[in-house]
């Protein structure tokens, strides 16, 4: 019985690993099912910000802003200030936002981009884009953004980039795990013509889908809105192009809460909407719906994962024979290991060159990022049984120069 149980769960393991290998290498797929045009500018965008205790970057990504090679009377800046005690509000507005206070109590970003969509649904946008306070945006974004809603997308993620990928192992492990994103989830999905994931900052959605109804109940605001926006049949476009340069972290511990913050979102994320989903997958056959379902549900298979590897070596130590294959390559030891270490830095190697970015100084990244995926292990496991997980704030202050980012790319 045992055997058959582990059986069991390694299959099911398996399949759910190899999904993802499949449909990640759609991103090789030569032409998009849906092509994104040129279009004149036209589309009416507010830009909002959420800000708490950002004095140091707020500046850099207002400027950036302010910059955009598109038409300033169709885009405003707004900062959206929550529960901040130093200068976000005098230097967001010195930089030239619209800066407004937020005056109910916040808990997440979610709160604060509810209560920014309140007071703008009146105003005349057509849509709405987000950032992070510690960003800085690429010149061409909001004209790309604007290709995109006029070809008939209704939410779009841009490109996730970092300011900071080579201080040390971890902003460029955290700039690798959001390339490998990038390439293998958001762009292979919009060539299978399906939806990408929103994932926290540079995405835009059109004041429509808002106005039919935004509550996050999660402190992942960002993955609530992808699920809700395939649950109404919205396709969410990837804009390969449309780039935002985002502050990576340098201390283990800063790292520890953010993914935290995530793991524990994605979960109550699957808790909220796994029969919402599921109805529509058995429904209507949706593959959109299957995806975030199966994204949803990651941290419980990552957890199995390490159970079933687990048991493989108390089988070993008892002697109970296993005739597959997972135990025989577990049996080789330091060669199963080394093989899929060999594979990671391949893949790490690859999405930095793809990228433009330099391998030899993100070495220490390339090297490390099993490392950074090894210690999800414990975030997952904890998240899986903690019932409440408070927010931390991170401190950004890295300064960046837009033009200095968009000309160092080798």
């Amino acid at each position: 019985m045992i055997q058959i149980i582990y059986y069991t769960l390694f299959i099911i393991t398996l399949l759910y690993g190899l999904y993802f290998i499949i449909t990640g290498l759609f991103a090789f797929k030569k032409e998009d099912v849906r092509k994104i045009r040129p279009f004149r500018a036209r589309t009416k965008f507010a830009v909002i910000i959420a800000a708490r205790n950002e004095a140091k970057v707020v500046g850099d990504l207002v400027k950036s802003l302010k910059e955009q090679n598109y038409p300033k009377d169709l885009y405003d800046v707004y900062t959206y200030v929550n529960n901040s005690n130093d200068d976000t509000f005098a230097v967001a507005k010195k930089a030239g936002s619209k800066v407004v206070n937020v005056t109910v109590p916040v808990k997440s970003k979610g709160d604060v981009l509810k209560f920014a969509f309140s007071k703008l649904k009146k105003k005349d946008y057509e849509a709405y884009i987000i950032f992070d306070a510690d960003n800085v945006v690429h010149p061409d974004f909001l004209k790309l953004m604007n290709n995109t809603y006029l070809s008939g997308y209704k939410v779009a993620q841009g490109r996730k980039d970092s300011k900071n990928i080579e201080d040390n192992w971890l902003s460029a492990s955290h700039s690798i795990f959001y390339y490998i994103q990038n390439f293998f989830f958001n762009k292979a999905r919009m060539k299978l013509d399906s939806a990408a994931a929103i994932n926290g900052t540079g995405f835009m959605v059109a004041k429509s889908v808002i106005e039919e109804g935004f509550d996050p109940k999660t402190i992942t605001e960002d993955i609530e809105l992808s699920i809700q926006c395939v649950l109404k049949g919205y396709k969410i476009a990837y804009v390969e192009d449309a780039i935002t340069y985002d502050e990576q972290v340098l201390k283990f511990m800063d790292s520890w809460h953010q993914r935290s913050r995530w793991s524990k979102g994605i979960i109550e994320c699957f808790r909220i909407y796994r029969k919402p989903l599921l109805k529509k997958i058995i429904k209507e056959r949706d593959f959109a719906s299957l995806d975030k379902f199966m994204f949803a549900i990651a941290p419980y298979f990552q957890v199995l994962g390490v159970a079933l590897t687990l048991a493989l070596a108390i089988f070993n130590i008892f002697e109970i024979e296993l005739n597959d294959l997972f135990s025989y390559f577990f049996s080789l030891g330091y060669v199963c290991f080394m093989i899929g270490y060999l594979c990671c830095i391949i893949m790490n190697i690859f999405v930095i060159i793809y990228y433009k970015r330099d391998v030899e100084t993100t070495m220490h990244g390339i090297l490390l990022f099993m490392v950074f995926l090894i210690s999800w292990i414990p975030i997952n496991i904890i998240c899986l049984f903690k019932k409440d997980l408070k927010w931390v704030q991170i401190e950004h202050n890295r300064k960046a120069n837009i033009d200095n980012l968009v000309n160092e790319k080798v």
